[in-house]
This record gives C-alpha cells, sequence and structure tokens, in this order.
C-alpha cells in the first residue's frame, strides 16, 4: 500500500464495486455440504437488500485509497446482544478488493468497525467466518478477536 491513509466513508453509488466482490466470500475451501454458488447468490441477494432498502441499523462502508481507488468494503450491523440485550456491532461482510490484499485494507476495516462500536456504545464486535477461510481468520485472530460461540451443522440427507 502507498503511505496515503486510506480514506472510509460510507457507501454512496458504490453499489456495482461492492457486489463485484461477492464472490471473495467463497473464494476458499467451504465444507462439504455448502455449495458456492449458493453462497455467493444468498450474499448477493442480502446485501442488495441491504444497498437498496438501507434498514435501519445497517451501515456499509468502503475504503479508497489515496488515489481515490477503492479498494475494500465492511458492512456493519447493530444487533443486541442474545444474552445480555446490550448493543453490539456485527461485522456481517468485509471484503478486499484482490488487487490490494495484503495491503493493510483488512486491517484498516477493522479498526474502523471498531471505532465505529466504541463511538455507538456497543460491547462487542462480532462476525462469522467460514472455517476454510484461512486469510480472514488470521486477520481476525491477530487483531484480537476470540472465539464466542461455535456454530456446528450436520446435513441431514
Amino acid at each position: 500500500m502507498n503511505d496515503s491513509p486510506l480514506l472510509i466513508r460510507l457507501a454512496d453509488d458504490d453499489d456495482d464495486f461492492i457486489l463485484a466482490l461477492v464472490p471473495r466470500f467463497a473464494d476458499f475451501p467451504l465444507p462439504a455440504w455448502r455449495r458456492r454458488h449458493e453462497c455467493v447468490e444468498g450474499i448477493r441477494q442480502d446485501l442488495l437488500r441491504h444497498l437498496e432498502d438501507q434498514p435501519a441499523n445497517s451501515f456499509l462502508f468502503v475504503a479508497e485509497n489515496g488515489d481515490g481507488e477503492r479498494v475494500g468494503f465492511i458492512h456493519l450491523q447493530r444487533t443486541a446482544d442474545f444474552f445480555s440485550g446490550r448493543s453490539n456491532c456485527h461485522i456481517s461482510d468485509l471484503a478486499v478488493a484482490p488487487s490490494h490484499e495484503g495491503d493493510g485494507v483488512g486491517k484498516a476495516l477493522l479498526a474502523h468497525a471498531e471505532d465505529w462500536a466504541r463511538e455507538h456504545q456497543c460491547q462487542l464486535v462480532t462476525l462469522a467466518v467460514f472455517p476454510g477461510n484461512e486469510r480472514a481468520r488470521t486477520l481476525y485472530e491477530t487483531s484480537g478477536y476470540l472465539p464466542d460461540l461455535l456454530r456446528l451443522a450436520k446435513p441431514i440427507r
């Protein structure tokens, strides 16, 4: 990454950029019962709904480098903690443009989420990640994210 800091701003007229990154959410080994096209389409439909409807407590941010090039995005949702009822910030989606992997974009987007969570008095920042997404898991773990709940699945045939 160049020495210019990233600008992280609310998404505005960035639908095509955001939706073009959706395949990144299934670009690693998935659990055997998951189909890549179903994952991609499900995430695309969910993001499209958030982009079009702009529901309350849903916030999409785009990262731009010093040249004004869009390099990634993060989708934050304000949620209520199941156990305490307190406010949490959930990272619903985070994607970095392939040409900018390793440039610190993901780390900057995580830092933005944490700052946003502090500003909105959230007790936790939560996220979910597929076990096979080693690159993302490494980023999250080195950024201090720890397991909270473990979701298990068993296909019924």
